[in-house]
């Protein structure tokens, strides 16, 4: 029982269809009702043409509780929502639904990227292990084999002591894979055009322009956005400069690799690749990419997927009780942050 002076900011909750019941258990909708004036099970999916209980509530909102597919907030929308001081958004990126609009209103927005970077972080840490060890065209072999086969003799090349890996983007991803390698015997190379060499030697890793780290690593791994400057970055002459036998490992976007110059590489057999992204992001169904077994295709799954979606709601819940205590954000978002991050 909440007294007749309710200070909880009013909030209304703004996704896709479907993902409040992926995103917020029991325990969520309970604090956000303490937290919060609002119906948690209200999710409106459409703010343009919204029903009578929406347009309801958006009027009185304070605070948007987005995730993904929340529909853009665009001039005509806020204007529905005269009282509305802030977005709070439960997943990675805002560039979807965040306009111009709304820095002209003067929102503060944040996000859970640091939430979502984690499972990121950890499917490279995973790839670049296996990939060091071979673990995916060894396993395909041995279940073609079915028997003892030389496996020292061919291992020769194999394993993670001292190998050198390179990570392209120092982002959130990047940064925190970053973390999970220190604990590794592993040299790290870095390429980030906004990283000055001092912060990259405190972060424990090598500078370097893009070709010099395609050149030097065995395993490469790509964390940039996708920006207009980043597309096809990974082209023909960084493919062509990198070992025989090296891994490409992309958890970003497809369009960062220019797959037509990767393809020939990979059905060669020369060079290996976990691909969590492709452009399109539904290889034909020809596409080499299927069959190939010196590649792991796997679909958009290194980011948050089941109960990983529970940490971006938790930190999500924490920015909204920062604002109902009147704190800032811990993780805002400002708009000179979307030229350079996803």
């Amino acid at each position: 029982m909440h007294p007749a002076t309710d200070n909880r900011p009013p909030l209304l909750l703004s996704m896709g269809p479907g993902i409040a019941e992926r995103l917020l258990t029991d325990a969520h909708r309970a604090r956000l009702t303490a937290l919060t004036r609002t119906d948690p099970h209200l999710v409106a999916h459409d703010l343009a043409t919204p029903g009578p209980r929406v347009a309801a509530a958006l009027a009185e909102a304070e605070v948007l509780l987005t995730c993904w597919g929340a529909p853009p907030l665009t001039a005509a929308v806020l204007d529905r929502a005269p009282r509305l001081r802030a977005v709070v958004h439960a997943a990675g990126s805002v560039k979807h639904h965040i306009t111009d609009a709304c820095w002209e209103r003067g929102l503060a927005v944040t996000s859970a990227a640091a939430a979502n970077a984690l499972p990121v972080a950890e499917y490279t840490l995973a790839a670049i292990l296996f990939a060091g060890k071979r673990i995916l065209p060894s396993a395909l072999r041995y279940g073609t084999v079915r028997a003892d086969d030389a496996w020292t003799a061919e291992s020769a090349a194999w394993g993670n002591y001292r190998r050198t890996v390179g990570l392209i983007g120092a982002s959130r991803i990047g940064r925190r894979v970053i973390d999970l390698l220190r604990p590794f015997d592993f040299e790290v190379l870095l390429y980030d055009p906004y990283m000055e060499t001092a912060e990259a030697r405190a972060l424990g890793v090598e500078l370097t322009d893009l070709d010099t780290l395609c050149a030097r690593s065995s395993i490469v791994s790509i964390h940039a956005p996708q920006l207009p400057a980043t597309y096809r970055m990974i082209g023909a002459p960084q493919l062509a400069s990198m070992p025989d036998g090296a891994t490409l490992i992309n958890t970003a976007r497809g369009s960062l690799i220019d797959e037509s110059a990767l393809l020939p590489h990979l059905c060669r057999g020369r060079l290996h690749a976990v691909l969590d992204v492709t452009d399109p992001e539904l290889p034909p169904p020809d596409s080499p990419l299927w069959t190939l077994p010196n590649v792991l295709l796997t679909p958009h799954v290194a980011g948050s997927l089941g109960n990983e979606l529970h940490r971006m709601a938790d930190q999500a819940l924490e920015e909204v009780a920062r604002y109902g205590r009147g704190e800032p954000f811990t993780d805002p978002v400002r708009p000179s942050d979307l030229t350079r991050s996803a």
